[in-house]
């Protein structure tokens, strides 16, 4: 949207929306992961591929993260769990109850399994800048046990036709405050 000014003829770009135009979609910045990863320790780390960068228009701008991860697992019960994090700052976590991991989502397997099973997430943060901002997923194996994979089944050992190819995806979307 542009503004005419009459006496030089130039155009100038507005910056901000009026009053009580807010909710609207001003950008969206989306990655999808289609090859796989694995993890096999219960320290938490990136999921390559699951990281987008984007900059708010406006600190009072809010921004919706829509995340899903498949995964799979390899070795009998598994405790999945999955971190939504803005920079460094995990986000999107449970109430702390008693000696339980704060998530943003996880996935119990109670036996290692042909298919992936997704763990979402849906947050609308407040990050409260006009700098850029990176919003990213991370993956732990909670037992230990065996491997965690993204993007591939637990049992991989056969190519066949029941065992799936997938993706996963985040996607990040600035909303007009």
């Amino acid at each position: 949207m542009a503004i005419i000014k009459p006496n030089n003829n130039t155009l100038s770009s507005i910056t901000s929306l009026p009053a009580g135009v807010g909710g609207k979609v001003l950008q969206v910045v989306s990655a999808t992961k289609t090859d796989t990863s694995s993890f096999t320790s219960t320290t938490f780390a990136d999921i390559s591929g699951l990281s987008v960068a984007i900059t708010p228009s406006s600190s009072s701008n809010k921004i919706l993260i829509l995340s899903y991860a498949n995964c799979g697992y390899d070795y009998g019960n598994a405790k999945i769990a999955i971190k939504l994090l803005r920079d460094s700052t995990i986000i999107n976590l449970g109430d702390a109850a008693g000696n339980r991991i704060r998530l943003s989502s996880s996935v119990y397997v109670n036996s290692s399994n042909a298919s992936p099973f997704s763990a979402m997430s849906n947050f609308l943060d407040s990050p409260s800048t006009t700098s850029s901002v990176t919003y990213k997923l991370q993956a732990g194996n909670l037992d230990g046990n065996g491997t965690v994979y993204v993007n591939r089944p637990g049992d991989d050992w056969s190519d066949a036709t029941n065992h799936a190819s997938v993706t996963s995806t985040i996607t990040v979307m600035e909303i007009s405050a």
